[in-house]
């Protein structure tokens, strides 16, 4: 579970979203954006930390050699996730260089901010351990079936490659571990709507009456 206390100006309370693959988390992050929420993705944050030109992406070369940076200086994703694939200490090294400068930004963004709540969407809280950066952990839930059909839909894998990524990831029960709130997307568009809206009054209420600490980084690794 989550845990802070105490108060600063920025927003009000944080709520880290998180849930499997193809679970739902971005029709629902899209809905908080519709009723005024804050939405920040960890995705996008860690696509910005190794863009052209930074320091992030220095420290992947640096590492990975000038193998997995493009012609025109891009992050050549493919070949760094072969290289992942291949070695399985790669993943430790790429998230000691990402990590910390992917919470530098959350941070930033966060402090910038003076709304009541706003949503940040980690899709591997459970396997980054971020649980305790947030007021609240918020679960999208889904069933496995509707997780693997949805991915293969959206991916175009086969079967066998769709289960294969959900074994990948931390389970159904890990993840309910964590969570303050869950978002149960077994159900129509009706309920979906019906559990965001309630969950939007619910932590509208909760930061009127607390405000969270500030999240300090750790800072990037040297």
């Amino acid at each position: 579970m989550s845990g802070s206390t105490s108060s600063h100006n920025g927003v009000g309370l944080r709520v880290g979203m998180t849930g499997g693959v193809a679970s739902g988390k971005s029709t629902v992050s899209q809905a908080f954006a519709r009723l005024g929420v804050p939405v920040i993705d960890t995705d996008d944050l860690a696509r910005e930390v190794v863009a052209p030109g930074t320091e992030g992406l220095e420290a992947v070369r640096g590492a990975f050699g000038p193998e997995v940076i493009t012609d025109d200086g891009q992050l050549d994703r493919r070949a760094l996730r072969d290289r992942i694939f291949a070695d399985p200490t790669a993943r430790e090294t790429l998230e000691a260089i990402t990590h910390p400068r992917i919470e530098a930004l959350m941070a930033q963004r966060l402090a910038a901010l003076t709304t009541p709540y706003a949503i940040v969407v980690v899709p591997l809280m459970v396997e980054a351990g971020w649980q305790d950066h947030f007021d609240r952990i918020l679960l999208v839930d889904a069933s496995a079936a509707d997780q693997k059909r949805r991915v293969m839909q959206r991916d175009q894998l086969s079967a066998p490659a769709a289960r294969r990524m959900l074994e990948n990831q931390a389970n159904a029960d890990q993840r309910r571990a964590i969570a303050d709130d869950i978002i149960d997307n077994r159900h129509n568009h009706t309920a979906l709507q019906s559990q965001i809206a309630a969950l939007d009054r619910r932590y509208r209420d909760l930061a009127a009456r607390r405000s969270s600490p500030p999240f300090v980084p750790t800072g990037p690794s040297e």
